[in-house]
């Protein structure tokens, strides 16, 4: 029996529950962990971390000490199941503390009242002069302003204002320059008579605007500023509007490719048949284990053939696995549900017989 340290007792139960059947299983088998690491493909420094709970397990590790010690995979998988949800909680909850809880913003700042602004008292108590929203102007102030008429003069006959030759609300896209009000006549003097060529002014002001404007369509036809004269040519047509190409569609009767290819059947996805390939394969006692693969569903299988009742196949890939059991009945083969792979060498069938042997391709 293996001196094995004892465990943290602020470990979640099921975690700690867990860990303790790994070991038990080792100690039961009599491998030791150096046999244990070396059969199974893991690192030291992994199953050290596995069987003192400083680590999350993963599957694929607990179907491979299954094979090497003949232990019942099912208690150990929902063993595993519960310590692996477990694992993820404190994951969570080491993540949330590290971020820390959002800072409050506290209440935006109000209006200033009685030289009071945001608590604070401003000296002598005067008001903020920095502007703020309450102290915009109404935004129909600027539709109230008209053209100041100077008044009439004092002395000699009445002289009536010039006309105004628009309306000031409603200004020309660029108005030649304000010439400004006539200057009041000295008292006495004989009044002016009004200047004829205010409305010809204004006229030329307006045709100034017109061809400011014409101008500057012409540069933006040509360009900009530094455009050339020369005839545009038609433009390129955009790449968007390009219809995109549409995605390879599958053969008929292939369901699914790829991740969604995950758990499931080959046979009703399709995938098996002329479209999948056996890409590995050893004999255990007298049943032959295989690794199916398909490349149009990129996702591989096991298939054991030649098997008994009560014998074991299964697929791996990292931590993916697929297990299957013969049947009663007098089959004598099985095959698993899928695992996506990009290649069939990445993935490894094996197989644990009801009298005992066991063995994966690839050994």
């Amino acid at each position: 029996m293996s001196a094995w340290k004892a465990l943290s007792g602020e470990l979640d139960p099921d975690v700690r529950t867990f860990v303790e059947r790994l070991r038990l299983v080792i100690d039961r088998s009599g491998l030791g962990v150096v046999a244990v690491v070396e059969r199974t493909g893991h690192d030291r420094a992994d199953w050290d971390a596995f069987l003192h709970a400083r680590r999350p397990v993963p599957r694929s590790a607990v179907v491979a000490l299954s094979d090497i010690t003949g232990a019942d995979l099912g208690p150990l998988t929902a063993a595993w199941e519960h310590a692996d949800r477990a694992w993820k909680r404190l994951l969570r909850e080491r993540a949330v503390a590290v971020a820390g809880p959002t800072p409050d913003p506290g209440p935006p700042p109000g209006p200033a009242r009685d030289g009071v602004r945001d608590g604070r008292r401003d000296p002598e108590g005067v008001p903020d002069p920095r502007p703020g929203p309450q102290d915009a102007p109404p935004a129909d102030r600027t539709l109230r302003i008209r053209k100041v008429v100077p008044p009439a003069p004092a002395h000699g006959p009445t002289m009536a204002p010039a006309p105004d030759p628009a309306p000031a609300a409603d200004p020309a896209p660029a108005p030649a320059p304000d010439p400004g009000p006539a200057p009041d006549p000295a008292p006495g003097s004989v009044p002016r008579k009004p200047r004829r060529a205010t409305p010809l002014l204004y006229a030329a002001g307006i045709a100034g605007a017109a061809l400011v404007v014409t101008a500057a369509v012409l540069l933006a036809d040509l360009g900009g500023p530094g455009g050339s004269a020369a005839p545009t040519a038609a433009p390129t047509p955009s790449a968007t509007t390009v219809a995109p190409e549409p995605a390879p569609s599958l053969p008929d009767g292939v369901r699914c490719t790829g991740a969604d290819c995950g758990g499931q059947d080959p046979e009703r996805m399709g995938c098996g048949g002329p479209l999948a390939t056996t890409v590995a394969s050893t004999r255990i006692g007298p049943a032959f284990v295989e690794v199916r693969y398909s490349g149009v569903c990129a996702a591989a299988w096991a298939r054991i053939t030649g098997a008994a009742a009560g014998d074991e196949v299964s697929v791996q890939h990292g931590t993916a696995v697929q297990v299957a059991n013969v049947p009663e009945g007098g089959d004598t083969d099985a095959y698993t549900a899928m695992i996506p792979v990009a290649s069939g060498a990445a993935a490894r069938a094996c197989a644990m017989l009801a009298g005992g042997e066991d063995g994966c391709t690839g050994e």
